[in-house]
């Protein structure tokens, strides 16, 4: 069982990232037409949308880190649904990035890494702060999503509706980390959060 479990947390890291993830669900943007968009906002749109794809990466290790130490089953399972989820949002992420003629963040194996031991060391103390860590997660993970809609140009309705969609995903995980049973976690450590993810995405906007 232990050795099943090593090999699939393994082989998730593998493919998130080395390799191109691939959608369960349809993109959101299919049917929409691309906008004009100048080149100046070509470039932020890109760099707007590798921030997304890197919390994408971190959201796959953080619940493969989760799942990995906890023993209850059914959060077991909500992790792994969450996790399905964001991986049709690396998808949708990585697709509009290469649309756009942008890259993905060089730096994605130190994001998936760190994210995971993070993740591996709230699943390890207890489901209800392990729950807890998932819903503010989200929580912030939906705030960063909603910021970023503001930012984006009003002509580029692909790249909107992707975010809209996910911000609708991550909402709903939040919630779902709550009715199971999250604790709230100390403001402590939810600042330590929001600081360690206002650095990530400022790295990311660059590298």
């Amino acid at each position: 069982m232990l050795i099943d479990n090593i090999i699939t947390t393994f082989d998730t890291a593998l493919r998130t990232v080395f390799t191109e993830a691939k959608s369960s669900r349809a993109h959101p943007d299919t049917a929409i037409d691309e906008g004009s968009i100048n080149d100046s906002a070509k470039q932020n749109v890109i760099s707007l949308m590798r921030i997304n794809h890197v919390g994408e990466v971190c959201a796959q290790a953080l619940y493969s880190g989760q799942a990995f130490t906890s023993r209850n089953p059914q959060i077991v399972n909500a992790l792994k649904h969450a996790a399905a989820e964001e991986t049709d949002h690396l998808a949708w992420c990585e697709s509009r990035i290469k649309e756009l003629g942008g890259r993905k963040s060089l730096l994605n194996p130190v994001w998936y890494l760190s994210s995971f031991t993070i993740g591996a060391v709230a699943g390890a103390i207890g489901d209800k702060w392990n729950l807890g860590f998932l819903a503010e997660t989200e929580q912030q993970v939906s705030a960063h999503l909603s910021t970023h809609l503001e930012k984006l140009p009003t002509t580029d309705s692909k790249t909107r509706a992707i975010v809209e969609q996910m911000h609708i995903d991550e909402t709903a995980h939040a919630q779902e980390a709550v009715n199971l049973g999250a604790a709230e976690l100390p403001h402590a450590v939810k600042a330590a959060m929001k600081l360690s993810s206002k650095l990530m995405t400022t790295i990311a906007y660059y590298v």
